[in-house]
């Protein structure tokens, strides 16, 4: 058994894990966050996805013990006290879900690429969203969320602050 630290959406953790703990198993239970999935346990479905250290990243394909000291964000960190981030209204203004699992990784997906350029090529959007299964929607709403999110990115500073 190793201790390791973890800041998980802001919030400072030490845990003591197996070096063989999955990092998805770490988040849910020992930390306690459920809103990561965990779906195939191969990294191709996207349901486990977090931010690590700035970067997206799958972590049923992640060992804990090397995330040590690492920030992590998930998707219960994507919203701030003043409301859901402008992805997540995005989504839900466009349907962009169903059932919800695959949720998590698509929004923090979409955050990543939104971060990184504001007004992404078609091409982009796609490449985003490929490495997230969606069983239920077809994507065609999760396509428009991510459309939408884009154009409000772009118009963030035309935008009024929040209360």
């Amino acid at each position: 058994m190793q201790p390791i630290r973890l800041t998980v959406n802001g919030d400072k953790h030490e845990v003591t894990v197996d070096p063989r703990d999955l990092l998805v198993y770490v988040i849910r239970e020992r930390i306690g966050l459920t809103g990561t999935n965990v779906g195939c346990l191969t990294g191709d479905c996207g349901a486990c996805t977090v931010t690590l250290d700035g970067r997206t990243a799958k972590s049923c394909s992640v060992l804990a013990v090397t995330a040590d000291g690492s920030e992590i964000r998930t998707i219960e960190g994507l919203a701030s006290p003043a409301g859901l981030d402008p992805v997540q209204e995005a989504f839900w203004k466009e349907n962009g879900f169903q059932c919800g699992y695959c949720l998590p990784g698509m929004l923090l997906a979409t955050r990543e690429l939104l971060d990184e350029d504001p007004d992404p090529a078609e091409e982009d959007i796609t490449r985003t969203i490929d490495g997230n299964l969606c069983r239920c929607t077809g994507y065609t709403t999760i396509l428009r969320a991510v459309r939408t999110a884009a154009r409000r990115a772009q118009h963030r500073d035309e935008r009024p602050e929040r209360p």
